[in-house]
This record gives C-alpha cells, sequence and structure tokens, in this order.
C-alpha cells in the first residue's frame, strides 16, 4: 500500500519524506487555505514547489464543476508538472471530465467518493485513482473501511485498474483496517502516519535495552 500525505504544509511533506515512506500528496483549497496560500497563482506555485519536493504523484484540485471549467483548469493543472494528478470531484460533469482526460492521457483523481456505484462510475470513465472518504462516512454512523473492501472487492473482480485511495483518514487504525482492505493507497495527516511508529511496549522494550546498556559501561 502506497501512502500519500494530505497536507499542503512544506515542513510535514519533507519530515513525511525524509521517513523514507513517501509515495505522494493530496491536497485541496480547504488545506491550501489553512497554510495562508491564496489566490490562483500562489496556489499554483505551490503545487510546483510540493511536486519538486516528492517523487510521486500529487493531487491538484479543480475548482469548477462544469465540464468545460473543470476540463480548462485540469489542463493548466497538469501542465505545471508531469506528477500533477488533476483531483476531480464525483459529480456528472466530473465524470464526463475524467473519460475526457483520460482519453488525451493526463491522470486523475476522482474525489468525494461515498458509494460504490460511485466508484464504480469512476473507474469506466478511466480515473487513475478513487478517493472514498472513509472519515466521513464513520462521522455518519457507518464503517468506511467496509466501503473500502466493497470497492476492492469490485475493481477486482471487474478488472478495473483504477486505484483505491482511501482518504479522510483520521488515525493509525485507519491505515492498518485500509491495508487490510486492500486499498492501493491511503492518504493522511503526518500525525497519523506518525502514529504508527508508537506502541508502549516499544517504550519500555527501548528503555529497558537502554538501561542495561548503561549498566555495562
Amino acid at each position: 500500500m502506497k501512502f500519500f500525505i494530505d497536507t499542503a504544509n512544506l515542513a510535514q511533506i519533507k519530515e513525511a519524506n525524509d521517513l523514507g515512506i513517501l509515495d505522494g500528496v493530496t491536497t485541496n483549497p480547504s488545506l491550501m487555505a489553512k497554510e495562508g496560500i491564496k489566490g490562483h497563482q500562489a496556489i499554483m506555485e505551490h503545487y510546483v514547489t510540493i511536486c519538486n519536493m516528492v517523487d510521486g504523484p500529487v493531487s491538484a484540485e479543480v475548482f469548477g464543476t462544469t465540464f468545460e471549467s473543470i476540463v480548462e483548469e485540469g489542463k493548466k493543472l497538469a501542465a505545471l508538472h508531469k506528477n500533477i494528478v488533476v483531483k476531480v470531484p464525483m459529480i456528472k460533469e466530473g465524470i464526463k471530465a475524467i473519460k475526457w482526460f483520460t482519453d488525451n492521457g493526463i491522470q486523475t483523481n476522482c474525489t468525494l467518493v461515498f458509494s460504490a456505484g460511485q466508484a464504480i462510475l469512476a473507474a469506466k470513465a478511466g480515473a487513475t485513482y478513487v478517493s472514498p472518504f472513509l472519515g466521513r462516512i464513520d462521522d455518519s454512523g457507518w464503517d468506511g473501511v467496509q466501503l473500502i473492501e466493497q470497492i476492492v472487492g469490485i475493481y477486482n473482480s471487474q478488472g478495473f485498474m483504477t486505484e483505491v485511495l482511501a482518504a479522510s483518514i483520521r488515525n493509525p487504525l485507519h491505515i492498518v483496517r485500509c491495508a487490510e482492505a486492500g486499498a492501493d493507497v491511503c492518504t493522511c495527516p503526518l500525525s497519523s502516519i506518525l502514529g504508527l511508529l508508537k506502541h508502549p511496549l516499544t517504550d519500555l522494550g527501548l528503555e529497558q535495552f537502554l538501561k542495561d546498556a548503561k549498566s555495562m559501561e
């Protein structure tokens, strides 16, 4: 399973990359705004900066909701850098745009997916990635990982090449469960990735090892 970091924060991207386990980045307008990045030119420049930091896919989200506006913006994003993946919302016009991008050699990430039916449409249109938002499904009282399992099962049985990118990850357990469910990718905050490092028995064991090592001096 590939690890993407879901942020626009350059320091966090560098920290994840320095771990040696980072495969890509996803971001969106909300994450950009959180870093104080505003204005079209500033956002575009920030995408390029991220692409130059990470040797892997960088999902850049469109703002438009019509076929024409999604395609026009997507073309500009894709022209920024070879690593750009155009992030398109799961709407009727978005599916049409994903098919256009697919036919024209532009990679896409279909976002805001909440059902297997939506995931099927995205795959039929040729999306490179489909992003089920499991954390938001959990918030609504359902198990988001079950949707990941369902989509993975459908894609495997039907031979779809679209990769399942588990999004809206909230904690380290989500990452583990998505790996068990067969997700191709998970995208998550740095805190969730670092959370995988932690276990009380590791801390206790290291403390004992260091104590024993000091007694041998």
